[in-house]
């Protein structure tokens, strides 16, 4: 009786068929892929809205007509800014951990990751009032030096790769933790740092 071959696994592969139902299994499609939405605050979309109200208020306080063009083209710079915060969302499939937004994303290698720890813009002190609002979310911490910022609020995750580390601020941050580092650790016995293995 001949013996059956047995197939040959890869880290991705071993990553693509171990997305069995976890306690996280809520965030699985049917790719066996993870999908988390950032942390949405309701003021930050409140403030959003309180500007475009306020432009639309001065501008029919304005006896002259004002600058109607100049009013609606700060409406359509905020409403970008706006889609851009609610679009922000965290995918991790068998090979990448994928931080998208509306114009502007970072991909990251997942076998290439050695931290995964806990973070807060406020204690990086990330430096760069532009850089957050930019197209990668750029900007320079005192602690880690260059890091990209995928994020709506201040408490998140700490992704290290490479020479740029991201920042991102999933809705559940333990539990996209979790799946990011049994993910990660596919490739390696252990990480550096892991937050995700607690």
């Amino acid at each position: 009786m001949s013996a059956v071959p047995t197939p040959v696994r890869t880290p991705a592969s071993d990553a693509a068929t171990s997305a069995e139902p976890t306690g996280d299994s809520h965030g699985l499609d049917r790719q066996g892929r993870f999908r988390m939405h950032a942390a949405i605050p309701l003021s930050t979309v409140g403030f959003y809205m309180l500007l475009v109200a306020l432009l639309l208020y001065a501008d029919s306080r304005n006896p002259t007509g004002g600058f109607p063009f100049v009013v609606t083209f700060l409406i359509a710079v905020i409403m970008v800014f706006l889609a851009r915060f609610l679009t922000t969302e965290y995918l991790l499939d068998a090979e990448f951990l994928r931080a998208r937004r509306l114009f502007g994303s970072r991909r990251v290698r997942l076998e290439e990751v050695r931290k995964i720890e806990y973070g807060n813009l406020r204690e990086l002190g990330g430096v760069s009032f532009f850089g957050g609002w930019g197209w990668r979310g750029r900007l320079w911490s005192p602690v880690v030096g260059s890091f990209d910022s995928i994020s709506t609020v201040s408490r998140g995750l700490l992704v290290s790769e490479g020479r740029v580390p991201v920042f991102i601020s999933p809705k559940d941050v333990d539990g996209f933790a979790r799946e990011l580092s049994r993910r990660a650790r596919s490739y390696h016995q252990e990480l550096e740092v892991d937050v995700g293995a607690k």
